[in-house]
């Protein structure tokens, strides 16, 4: 009974950690429409922050005053890396793919949406990479 309770302890503890890692706070300008899920979002200065468990992210137009929220997975990279947004491109189309903070080796990843996957049927894909302000 006392190891299930510090063993749920130390998960709890660990699940924390985790989620602390993976929160997001950015600002970056997006200077082309985009797709993310199921909506396609103009250009403009965006605020992009981690809700509730931190899979869900809350990207803000901040011109526009519109906010979409999008699940999102954590992905990792071997180096840390710089504060960026991370596009897949086909031909004038972009798909939001990763968001990623300085300092951290983990990240946000956005699934592939069905319309990217038609899309990428008929293009070959491109990586576009905008730097970042983290906040």
């Amino acid at each position: 009974m006392r190891g299930n309770i510090l063993l749920t302890a130390a998960l709890a503890t660990l699940a924390t950690i985790a989620a602390s890692a993976q929160t997001v706070n950015v600002k970056a300008t997006v200077p082309f429409s985009f797709i993310v899920g199921r909506s396609r979002l103009s250009a403009g200065e965006y605020s992009l922050k981690t809700m509730s468990n931190g899979q869900v992210l809350a990207l803000s137009n901040l011109d526009a005053k519109i906010t979409e929220l999008v699940l999102s997975n954590s992905c990792e990279s071997l180096t840390t890396s710089k504060t960026k947004l991370v596009f897949h491109r086909y031909g004038d189309r972009y798909f939001l793919s990763q968001i990623w903070t300085e300092g951290n080796n983990r990240g946000h990843e956005i699934a592939i949406s069905q319309r990217e996957k038609e899309t990428a049927r008929n293009s070959s894909m491109q990586q576009v990479v905008l730097v970042a302000e983290k906040h």
